[in-house]
């Protein structure tokens, strides 16, 4: 990671700023700016986010999904850049004072940056002009539970995108809304389909560590599921160039017998599969709800996995699993990738007509989970956040 960062230029007043630390915060964020840049052309509009933030409309300060990262030690290692790194985002806020903060995801770095805020008494919640919503609940009802009163001190509202989420949140004063899942209203057809006929999809995530631990398994796992079904080829989505030449270097290193059958495309492309192999983020949400067979592989470094396994109160790994409360897609995790049990399920599921009926049942009860109407849309939810900011007269109404 560069030690050296700078992002200051010329800025007009802040209405809104977005920080986004992940590619999939990043990504649903960008929806959000998408329909207020409809409704509200003019809106000033600031990010700490990604590429798409930026497409959308957002003026792009830094690209944070460069330093994603997940687990304890992988944090650990990198602790001093992001000290560094929040300092200056900090500063920042500082110097432009948004009207309104929407953090998204990621509490590892939006839990310190409402803290700092609150210190400085910026934000409205310690007397200061800056309004904080918090976008994407953190899965306090995982673990961490006691995470819901720093949000209650910090932020000003809450939006869920899971309608039981609320609940957890039902001894505090904070306001909380639930504002809807992001793939409610979108065709899930136009991202990924299944397709007798196509490729094997692998799906290793955004972050690198993760890619240096589940890649080389999945890509072992095609290789034995290649001896019995020669035919097929394997597709894989990348979030960025970087994880891109490492997907490439892993494979020429150690599976050059594969390189003419796995091919390599950018992360918002539209792909057909007839399975799919897929880390634990979002992409294999949109995968289970469109009743695509496969299976889910998981592995962090085995101190993070320790951890974890003390701390996380879960019975499952992937999003799907955790809403059906059943292993519905089979997970395999750390020491448990098997990759010839994972290569004989990837047989089961191109040659298995039952497996893909039952993952197509499995697929309309997550639409149902996660369909309900929102309370109010999150383009609307952060509207009201901007109308209420007053004015320097004492009136309110910015939009």
């Amino acid at each position: 990671m560069n030690s050296e960062i700078n992002f200051d230029f010329p800025c007009k007043k802040v209405e809104l700023l977005i920080i986004a630390g992940e590619h999939s915060g990043d990504q649903h964020a960008a929806e959000i700016v998408k329909k207020l840049k409809a409704k509200h052309p003019g809106l000033n509009i600031y990010s700490f986010g990604g590429k798409c933030l930026s497409e959308a409309g957002a003026h792009l300060i830094l690209d944070m999904t460069k330093f994603s990262v997940v687990g304890f030690m992988e944090v650990v290692f990198k602790c001093l850049f992001f000290r560094k790194l929040l300092k200056k985002i900090v500063a920042w806020i500082e110097k432009h004072k948004p009207l309104v903060i929407c953090l998204v995801d990621c509490p590892g770095l939006n839990f310190r940056i409402a803290r700092a805020l609150f210190e400085k008494k910026l934000s409205a919640k310690a007397g200061g002009s800056i309004k904080l919503y918090y976008y994407i609940s953190p899965q306090i009802w995982a673990w961490k539970g006691k995470r819901r009163f720093k949000l209650e001190k910090y932020v000003d509202s809450l939006g869920t995108i899971f309608e039981f989420e609320k609940k957890a949140y039902s001894d505090t004063t904070l306001d909380v809304k639930y504002v809807g899942h992001p793939f409610a209203d979108i065709d899930i057809s136009q991202v990924v389909s299944y397709e007798k006929d196509g490729p094997v999809l692998l799906l290793p995530g955004s972050r690198e560590a993760a890619i240096g631990k589940i890649f080389p398994k999945m890509l072992e796992s095609f290789s034995h599921f290649s001896k019995q079904e020669p035919a097929k080829m394997a597709t894989v989505l990348y979030a960025s160039d970087k994880t891109l030449a490492i997907m490439r270097k892993i494979l020429n290193k150690k599976f050059q017998h594969l390189a003419q059958k796995v091919s390599f495309i950018p992360d918002g492309r539209r792909v057909e599969t007839c399975a799919a192999l897929m880390s634990s983020g979002t992409m294999s949400l949109k995968c289970c709800l469109a009743g695509i067979p496969g299976a889910i592989l998981y592995g962090t470094s085995y101190l993070t996995f320790a951890i974890a396994k003390r701390l996380i109160k879960l019975k499952y790994i992937g999003i799907a699993n955790i809403l059906l409360n059943r292993e519905a897609w089979p997970e395999f995790i750390q020491h448990a990738i098997n990759s010839k049990v994972v290569a004989k399920y990837l047989l089961d599921c191109v040659s298995v007509p039952d497996i893909l009926n039952r993952h197509e049942n499995d697929a309309n009860e997550l639409k149902s989970t996660i369909g309900a109407k929102p309370e109010i849309p999150p383009e609307e939810w952060l509207c009201a956040a901007l109308d209420a900011v007053p004015e320097s007269d004492g009136t309110t109404g910015k939009l």
